[in-house]
């Protein structure tokens, strides 16, 4: 699945969290195709008002794409 339709899918269930928050005048997301990393950009009032993100279930649930690769620690041996 291309970056941009994950982003879009996962919009219709963060974004009615979203949009209830006190004092979040703006939130911005978005997926870079070309570092394949998706980002989210928070505008809030005050540090309790951005903590609410912290605690959003959507924010915190992990995400259920296929893994394409992952870090291993490296061995010493």
């Amino acid at each position: 699945m291309e970056m941009r339709q994950m982003m879009i899918e996962d919009d219709k269930g963060i974004r009615p969290g979203i949009e209830t928050m006190r004092g979040l005048p703006a939130f911005y997301d978005g997926a870079v195709v070309t570092t394949s990393s998706l980002t989210n950009v928070s505008l809030c009032v005050d540090l309790d008002a951005a903590k609410q993100l912290d605690r959003l279930q959507p924010m915190i649930e992990p995400i259920n794409y296929t893994t394409l690769w992952q870090l291993q620690p490296v061995s010493n041996s």
